[in-house]
């Protein structure tokens, strides 16, 4: 999985691209440590480009909102498929 991350004034952007599965733990975790220890107040995740997701990547995503609801960082999940 690729991301890239684009910030503007207190809100950034994390495009997900490709599978996010447990081999993306490692670049997902940084990333998104990196824009919380930046003091990012809302942090969008764009999921259109994400073709395949796990259940390891949902607890990913409980364990990014659980330590961005210390630093009350919103999370607001964007372009969801079913």
């Amino acid at each position: 999985m690729n991301i890239q991350t684009t910030s503007s004034d207190a809100q950034s952007i994390m495009c997900l691209n490709g599978r996010f599965d447990f081999n993306a733990h490692k670049i997902f975790r940084e990333t998104y440590q990196q824009l919380l220890t930046d003091k990012v107040k809302v942090i969008v995740l764009d999921l259109s480009r994400v073709d395949y997701l796990d259940s390891s990547a949902l607890g990913m995503l409980l364990q990014f909102k659980e330590k961005a609801d210390v630093q009350r960082t919103t999370i607001k999940l964007k372009n969801c498929s079913q």
